[in-house]
């Protein structure tokens, strides 16, 4: 569906389909697997479809299920056409998710761009100071997400970027450090923000240290550091709200009543009740990092980084201390970032080779509806990113985007669609409604979901907060998962049989928060339950049913393959929640493009909105 005549009658088509297929199918991205047997889930199936999947292998269910590429499929037996049709009609209406010239190398069993192939956990593309303290997803997503948004600045003729949810701020340092510009971040998290700074004061002490041996300076004096702001994003208030809290800088500006502190890190399947890997939710604090996986820093470096202090204590010490407050040069040209990323994807052109040219005003295949700002510079003039913004943060900058006349561009990439607000769920689970003020939006302009007035139109719109949380997981992952059968599968069949036990003991303790046992899959059920039922109040030792529970365990194979077709849903899900956010925008009048910017195995939210705003009548181009 995504091509470059994606025009907007035809985004609104998609939407409609969309929500009548979702619809039809919403017993399935409803339902909880959790609840396979205490809900008895493999009987509201069609006997059709029983029959066709009852005895699938799981490598089986990957190929014949979830796996759109495979051309030549062989079928055990003859599939009914409702069951074919929805497969077909779920890989149609869902976005594309892998990047154009997308390889994968596949190397000790585990999914990795070729940036990885020499060092699993180091970036080959990444220069070495931007991938300390940073997880190999996240080298991949700032290397990927920067070179845009500095292309985006380019176009604009913006040197300004502001980061919101900048976490331990890996982004914002390679945007200003790395690519030369001025930018602020803004987290309500007042630990991620420390650790930040931490971190830029490492960054630069190394780059002295380096300076020291070669007599090669890489530090400027053109202009200031990262600029890191504590904050809290209220998605009800102002955009003049947003930038006041810009200008406080350091200062604290309005925070999240009763929220500050840490964020939970990311779930996988080998441990998780929900899915394959699910964006969770944060504790408190952080209106991103949900899918951060959060490095801790040692005691040892930053004692290292105190001796590294006092050993410029001499000649050296004005020069180190004067780094602190500016910015880096930057470490390369971004022109050799972009012949990086030319020549990882050099079968096919990526995203971020391919942007519009901004002299002439043609626009390339991948962005056909983004146009040239080409405008003279404003100091003010910024280009708005977010990288996983959580929940509602994401539609908050869209607004932000629309409305302040001082944001240029976006870039948006969003996560935990579970904790986006809505009209039937305005305070979602893990989510405290944002605090009133005499600044803030009517709360029904303000919910997350719908955005647009099309999808608002539209009968039987509505997402539950199951299937937006089910929209969090990686279908790749799972795919891969799948074709090992690894032993990981078996965790949603204990997490059912277990709920079926608590059901028998305490019938109204519905689907209760056991969170995560430790390998879990490695463990004999026994002992799953054992460590399992005190967490809702049960004793360890509770009896049950061992010949039951056996025959629970037994049906592994379905469970797997009933949490697979709610996962053939899941795509059509996110698909609905970004696609009304690009008719939100076209409604206002601006164009937008969804683009597969990051590798989806490694990078499972990996869609990224971007918009630009037009140059304005009358303007010169540049």
């Amino acid at each position: 569906m995504m091509s470059a005549t994606f025009s907007e009658q035809q985004q609104k088509d998609l939407a409609k389909r969309i929500t009548s297929l979702l619809s039809r199918y919403k017993h399935i991205s409803d339902s909880y697997i959790i609840e396979f047997f205490s809900e008895n889930l493999w009987e509201t199936l069609p006997e059709g479809w029983q029959r066709a999947l009852s005895d699938l292998t799981a490598p089986q269910v990957a190929d014949l299920l979830l796996d759109k590429d495979i051309s030549n499929r062989t079928y055990p037996s003859v599939w009914p056409l409702s069951l074919l049709a929805l497969r077909a009609t779920a890989h149609t209406l869902a976005f594309p998710r892998t990047p154009p010239g997308h390889q994968v190398q596949d190397t000790v069993g585990l999914l990795k761009p070729e940036e990885f192939i020499s060092n699993r956990s180091q970036s080959s593309l990444l220069g070495h100071i931007f991938r300390k303290h940073v997880k190999p997803k996240k080298q991949h997503e700032i290397r990927k997400l920067g070179t845009l948004v500095k292309q985006l600045c380019d176009q604009t003729l913006c040197t300004t970027v502001v980061d919101v949810g900048s976490g331990q701020g890996h982004l914002t340092r390679f945007l200003s450090f790395g690519l030369g510009l001025d930018v602020t971040g803004i987290e309500a998290d007042p630990n991620l923000v420390s650790m930040a700074s931490r971190f830029d004061g490492q960054l630069l002490l190394t780059l002295a240290k380096e300076n020291q041996k070669t007599g090669i300076s890489r530090l400027s004096t053109a202009g200031p550091a990262p600029q890191h702001v504590l904050g809290w994003v209220n998605p009800r208030a102002t955009w003049e709200v947003f930038l006041q809290q810009l200008s406080k800088g350091g200062e604290e500006s309005e925070s999240y009543p009763g929220t500050v502190g840490p964020c939970k890190k990311r779930q996988r399947v080998s441990v998780s009740d929900q899915g394959p890997e699910v964006e969770r939710e944060l504790v408190h604090g952080s209106q991103h990092l949900c899918t951060e996986e959060c490095s801790s820093v040692a005691d040892t470096e930053e004692r290292q980084s105190s001796s590294l202090l006092h050993q410029h204590d001499g000649d050296n010490s004005h020069h180190v201390a004067q780094s602190l407050t500016v910015r880096a040069e930057p470490l390369f040209h971004s022109n050799s970032v972009l012949n990086h990323l030319c020549k990882e994807d050099s079968l096919n052109e990526s995203p971020v080779c391919a942007m519009p040219n901004i002299t002439s005003g043609r626009t390339s295949p991948i962005y056909p509806n983004v146009h040239s700002c080409n405008k003279r510079p404003n100091r003010s003039d910024f280009v708005l990113t977010g990288l996983h913004a959580c929940g509602d943060l994401s539609a908050t900058l869209l607004r932000h985007f629309v409305d302040c006349p001082h944001v240029q561009a976006i870039t948006s990439v969003a996560c935990c669609y579970m904790k986006i607000t809505t009209k039937e769920n305005p305070a979602p689970p893990g989510v405290v409604p944002p605090p009133l003020s005499d600044n803030s939006k009517d709360v029904s302009q303000s919910f997350g979901y719908p955005m647009s007035e099309w999808v608002k139109g539209l009968a039987q719109h509505e997402l539950s907060y199951k299937a937006r949380e089910g929209a969090c997981h990686a279908v790749e992952d799972y795919i891969h998962r799948l074709r090992e059968e690894s032993a990981l599968l078996k965790t949603h069949c204990y997490r059912a049989a277990l709920e079926s036990i608590i059901r028998a003991e305490r019938p109204h303790l519905r689907r209760a928060g056991i969170q995560t046992i430790r390998k879990a899959h490695m463990l004999a059920f026994s002992e799953y339950a054992r460590l399992g039922l005190p967490r809702v109040g049960l004793p360890a030792d509770l009896p049950f049913d061992h010949v039951s529970v056996e025959s629970m365990l037994e049906q592994q194979g379905r469970v797997v393959v009933y949490f697979s077709l709610a996962l053939l849903l899941a795509p059509v899900v996110e698909t609905l929640v970004l696609l009304d956010r690009m008719l939100f925008l076209q409604e206002r009048g601006f164009q937008s493009q969804l683009v597969p910017l990051f590798d989806p195995a490694l990078s499972p939210r990996n869609l990224v909105l971007v918009a630009v705003k037009p140059k304005a009548d009358g303007e010169e181009t540049h």
